[in-house]
């Protein structure tokens, strides 16, 4: 949740969290210690933004057989504004996750998984192993003592696809009443709720693709956006009329500790 309202490039809004409480030692008949709890806040610059512009004219009603065309364009304008914005987002987060949480000693009190290092030595996946892999994620989050509910993981559509390559098909190991393979959806893993996602951030070794496969749970970022000018006018260099908006954002990991990924490859 936050607080304030986006109207323009530039703005600042508040995050609000949820406090900490205190556990204290307790002796029979003592007197008890009353806390009051109080949210933290945490500002979010909105200080990104990308816009579209576009000009029709009523030539373009005469060449094209499309309806609605221009309502059309704009649909698509606004589909490429949230690539670029989860690219965006995507390529600058991993950055900002847990020392403890990635890396080829991960583990904030055993430093015993190997998550590959993004300095040359990225964890080699296949439909055999995907799994251990992403039950050691949650083991990682498991030493932050991370809240199990509403954990995450992204990952690229050829690593999804080995997800349902490997054992998950079998209906008889998972329990479900159809396989991933019928339908298509992986769903949940040990805690992890599974995304697909073609805008992770990669690196190329120059003979593989490289991913960083984001974990965590929700908590650990927040996103703050809005569309904040749209508008339709004459187009003053020429005929037709000019279609703009303008989408403004903020981001920003507010818990490292419930962020990490996986650098992997196929």
């Amino acid at each position: 949740m936050y607080e304030g309202e986006i109207k323009k490039f530039g703005d600042t809004v508040y995050i609000r969290g949820l406090p900490t409480i205190t556990i204290r030692d307790y002796v029979k008949g003592q007197a008890l210690v009353n806390e009051q709890p109080e949210s933290t806040s945490t500002s979010l610059l909105i200080d990104k933004g990308h816009y579209w512009s576009f000009v029709s004219e009523d030539l373009d009603k005469i060449q094209t057989d499309i309806k609605s065309y221009v309502a059309k364009w704009s649909a698509d304008g606004a589909e490429q504004m949230k690539i670029t914005i989860d690219t965006n987002v995507l390529s600058n987060i991993p950055a900002s996750s847990n020392a403890s949480n990635i890396g080829t000693t991960a583990g904030r009190k055993s430093a015993s998984y190997n998550l590959g290092s993004a300095t040359g030595t990225p964890i080699t996946l296949t439909k055999a192993n995907i799994l251990e892999y992403i039950v050691d994620c949650g083991s990682v989050l498991d030493e932050q003592n991370i809240n199990e509910g509403e954990r995450f993981i992204l990952m690229p559509p050829r690593l999804i696809g080995l997800l349902k390559k490997s054992d998950i098909k079998d209906c008889a190991m998972t329990g479900d009443a159809t396989s991933a393979i019928r339908t298509g959806l992986v769903g949940q893993i040990d805690r992890f709720k599974i995304y697909s996602s073609n805008l992770l951030k990669t690196y190329s070794t120059g003979t593989s693709t490289c991913w960083y496969c984001l974990f965590g749970h929700k908590e650990a970022t927040t996103f703050a956006t809005q569309l904040t000018e749209t508008k339709v006018q004459d187009n003053p260099d020429g005929f037709g009329m000019l279609h703009r908006g303008l989408m403004v954002y903020g981001y920003k990991v507010v818990n490292s500790a419930a962020l990490g990924y996986l650098y992997a490859k196929v």
